[in-house]
């Protein structure tokens, strides 16, 4: 991972946003990324903490997973929906999941470019983190979410070698 970039806002005691930004290089050809960044079973392999992901429409799924955050934990459920596709080259990913510690919302857009080595995928979005979970304090969140955005990348690396 080339680098991450995280800028908090805070909205109120129980709620938090985070801008996220980076990139990362997959060592695969930009098509091939394009195809494996949508396929729900590489996703549910890929994504940290995920426990399923199932098509429940066009390019919407539905996602189960276990969250950890400091002392606390819980399973999550939402949606994930793919949208602004632009093949081989962007997507827009918006995540949505609630659990008994708190709701996550994320928008993120994703580019594809050619490298040198491989694609490289840079992302930019924000993400939202509210209930118990916000109570934890912003420089957890954010620490977290660069942690997990690094571990998705390094799964999915491992996943298409």
């Amino acid at each position: 991972m080339r680098h991450a970039h995280l800028r908090p806002h805070s909205r109120e005691l129980r709620e938090h946003c985070v801008k996220l930004s980076g990139s990362y290089t997959l060592p695969i050809a930009p098509e091939r990324a394009y195809q494996i960044l949508q396929d729900p079973a590489v996703l549910a392999q890929a994504i940290p903490g995920c426990e399923s992901l199932e098509r429940i429409g066009p390019d919407e799924y539905r996602m189960q997973m276990k969250v950890i955050l400091a002392a606390l934990s819980g399973a999550f459920e939402g949606k994930v929906r793919i949208t602004d596709q632009v093949p081989p080259s962007s997507f827009r990913l918006i995540v949505e999941g609630s659990g008994r510690i708190g709701f996550l919302k994320g928008d993120g857009l994703l580019k594809l470019s050619p490298a040198e080595s491989g694609t490289e995928v840079s992302y930019e979005g924000d993400a939202q983190v509210g209930g118990t979970m916000a109570a934890v304090g912003q420089r957890l969140i954010d620490g977290t979410a660069k942690m997990l955005i690094k571990k998705f990348f390094d799964n999915l690396a491992a996943l298409v070698r």
